[in-house]
């Protein structure tokens, strides 16, 4: 039998087709009725700039949508650390989860995309800082969010009796995303409530779950207490048919509703507990359709 696993959609904050926002936000929010009922999640991912087109910043976004919908849990896929300090960005997160009832999942990556640091005056460090800072804003947050006044000391941030109060309670949940698998994975084995992993192959997952189980045992942590979660491109059609590939040559789940089952099964079997989807056909709706009509199903 195959395992019954829970969906979130990733919403658009840049248009396709150079449309208005006025036009996304309605596409958006079409999808969002499609989608009430069946999907759990909404997901966000944090850019600041995309070739010129228009572009909803993140935070802002995400908290907009979170308060119009409050039939969804609402979660970063991921936030940039480089771009927030994280003391601030500890008590945003509080107060969010405070606010909408305790439906926000704390996503959060290292930070990649060089262009963006440079366009809007950050320092962009080496990776091995990046991860560096990473591990420290997951472990600055933990502090906050668990006593206040909080006190932290890291080599790249620090709390002196910050207050961040009214404490969450709970706390919202930690998503710690990447897929690196000396550092990145290690920061999800020590410190991540949620693991996400973008882009991959049933086979490439399956290799960086072995590495998050040796991190694991390394560190002393229950790997089964870590959610495995997905984000994964979707083109579901009646005939099969093969979407264009993207610029950056993501990989894509597509085929049939039959095949694209079947492949969501592996995923599961592999202990996949959360997909976030971004259908390719957006905002055109036939694909959502057909998930819910043909393949949803076969997990519920």
């Amino acid at each position: 039998m195959i395992k019954k696993p829970t969906f979130g959609w990733i919403y658009h904050t840049f248009p396709r087709d150079n449309t208005r926002i006025e036009t996304l936000y309605a596409e958006n929010s079409h999808f969002l009725d499609l989608l009430r009922g069946s999907f759990e999640t909404l997901w966000f991912d944090d850019h600041l700039q995309k070739a010129g087109a228009p572009l909803l910043e993140t935070w802002t976004t995400l908290t907009y949508i979170a308060a119009q919908n409050p039939d969804f849990k609402v979660g970063t896929l991921v936030l940039c650390q480089s771009f927030r300090n994280p003391g601030l960005l500890g008590k945003m997160m509080a107060t969010l989860q405070i606010l909408s009832g305790g439906r926000y999942i704390a996503g959060i990556g290292a930070g990649w995309k060089e262009d963006e640091y440079q366009a809007f005056g950050y320092e962009y460090p080496p990776a091995k800082i990046r991860l560096e800072q990473l591990e420290e804003a997951v472990q600055l947050f933990r502090v906050m969010w668990s006593h206040s006044p909080a006190t932290f000391e890291g080599k790249h941030y620090s709390l002196c009796q910050a207050d961040c109060e009214p404490l969450p309670q709970p706390p919202p949940p930690l998503l710690v995303g990447g897929k690196g698998e000396k550092f990145a994975l290690r920061v999800v084995a020590k410190h991540a409530d949620w693991m996400n992993i973008t882009f991959v192959d049933v086979l490439t997952y399956a290799h960086k779950l072995e590495v998050l189980k040796q991190h694991c045992a390394e560190v002393g942590r229950d790997y089964n207490d870590i959610i495995k979660s997905l984000w994964a491109y979707v083109f579901v059609t009646k005939e099969g048919t093969q979407p264009i590939p993207d610029h950056d040559n993501r990989y894509q789940i597509f085929g049939t509703p039959g095949q694209v089952t079947d492949e969501l099964a592996r995923f599961i079997e592999l202990g996949v507990q959360h997909f976030m989807l971004r259908f390719i056909d957006f905002p055109d709706t036939q694909g959502a359709e057909l998930f819910l009509k043909d393949v949803l199903p076969a997990f519920q």
